[in-house]
């Protein structure tokens, strides 16, 4: 039979090509709302180069799911002409389950659709066997959203160290924690009846970043995590890369230059093992600093003046800064955010971190957004990034 345009235009790859747009479509739409918001359809229109009726129908379909809402009053341009009914993010109503895992304890949140922190909870580990942390992790999510009725859950999003198969929803491996091959996902899942996403906390923050931070519009974004765990995320064109089984970002055994600790490995001045807030605090105990492994106690002698205290800390940011140097030879980014305490709370410590980068790139060094609930966001992040890149298959009415 003969091939006419009516059956090509029948075939199914328009048709997944339609649906694919439709998907890009809804996400370019939501993430004008997110960035402009409160907005009016006519200018969501012409932002995105989308037909004005493509642009009513996206926010009729994400009002109808609960992430966007109109503006109780209309507005005139310039106080004149037809008033127009800007629509804005219905940051009330739904909520992404946050999880983070430390080594020390579990981070509990609530986010709103901005990236808010509604509510957010601590629990120390009373031991880091996976079952009876993600267990608790899973109790402490419900507890906040019983405290907030109101509120519906879009999922959970549960940021980890070490390293983490995204599509795969597991931990490969977790040095410090002992981790190896856990099912997150599954396991989670099982425990809160939602959806999970599971990654890596520096490529959570990242999207985090990306999304709700100052790294917003930048077209390449490098993040440096430096906790017990140091790792880093990388992307580009508003993709981060994840490598084969989402190994990319590991660099914990990359050598600083001019370090000394030694490494399991073998070596010494592992990345790693020289900035890890392990190796700050037994510096600091060994300084008669702190008695503790907690790195907010060298943060607080810092504060009230132990000049010992913050001596490590700004020598920890310099060693940080020579890392994210290294990096920025490699990958060249736009714009390079660093989550690493002192440089959280002293300006001594983010001039030696900028200082090490080299000053003709300080400018693009820029310290995490999110300086009081780094954490929360991160795991909140995991499930807003899916949202925000298909809000027609991550909504609630989808789920």
């Amino acid at each position: 039979m003969p091939r006419t345009a009516a059956s090509t235009l029948a075939s199914p790859v328009p048709r997944a090509a339609d649906s694919d747009r439709r998907r890009t479509s809804a996400s370019v739409v939501l993430r004008s709302v997110l960035e402009h918001g409160p907005v009016a359809r006519s200018t969501i229109a012409r932002l995105t180069g989308l037909s004005p009726a493509s642009v009513t129908e996206h926010c009729a379909r994400l009002a109808g799911l609960g992430l966007i809402r109109e503006e109780a009053v209309p507005r005139r341009a310039n106080g004149v002409g037809r008033p127009h009914v800007p629509v804005d993010l219905d940051a009330g109503r739904l909520v992404a389950g946050a999880v983070h895992v430390a080594v020390p304890y579990t981070t509990v949140a609530l986010l709103d659709l901005r990236g808010r922190v509604v509510a957010e909870r601590q629990l120390r580990h009373e031991r880091t066997d996976p079952d009876r942390v993600l267990a608790r992790a899973a109790d402490g999510v419900a507890a906040l959203l019983a405290q907030h009725p109101g509120r519906r859950p879009l999922g959970v999003g549960i940021a980890i160290g070490g390293w983490v198969d995204r599509e795969a929803g597991t931990v490969v491996e977790h040095e410090l924690l002992g981790w190896r091959e856990v099912p997150v996902r599954e396991l989670l899942g099982a425990r809160t009846g939602l959806p999970v996403q599971v990654d890596g906390h520096a490529r959570a923050l990242v999207n985090g970043e990306r999304l709700f931070g100052r790294a917003r519009g930048s077209r390449s974004v490098l993040h440096l995590f430096v906790g017990n765990v140091v790792d880093a995320a990388f992307a580009t064109n508003d993709e981060v890369h994840h490598g084969p089984r989402s190994q990319a970002g590991a660099i914990a055994h990359l050598p600083v230059p001019g370090g000394t600790e030694p490494c399991d490995c073998g070596r010494s001045g592992c990345l790693q093992v020289e900035l890890s807030e392990r190796t700050l605090c037994r510096r600091a105990r060994e300084a008669g600093v702190v008695d503790s492994d907690d790195p907010m106690q060298v943060v607080a002698a810092a504060a009230a003046g132990d000049a010992t205290a913050r001596r490590l800390l700004v020598e920890r940011a310099r060693a940080t800064g020579r890392a994210a140097g290294l990096l920025l030879d490699v990958l060249n980014p736009e714009t390079v955010v660093v989550t690493e305490v002192g440089v959280l709370h002293f300006e001594d410590c983010l001039h030696a971190l900028r200082e090490a980068v080299g000053i003709s790139r300080a400018a693009a060094v820029l310290p995490t957004s999110f300086p009081d609930s780094v954490l929360a966001v991160a795991g909140g992040s995991v499930v807003l990034d899916v949202l925000y890149r298909d809000p027609l298959s991550a909504s609630p009415e989808a789920i």
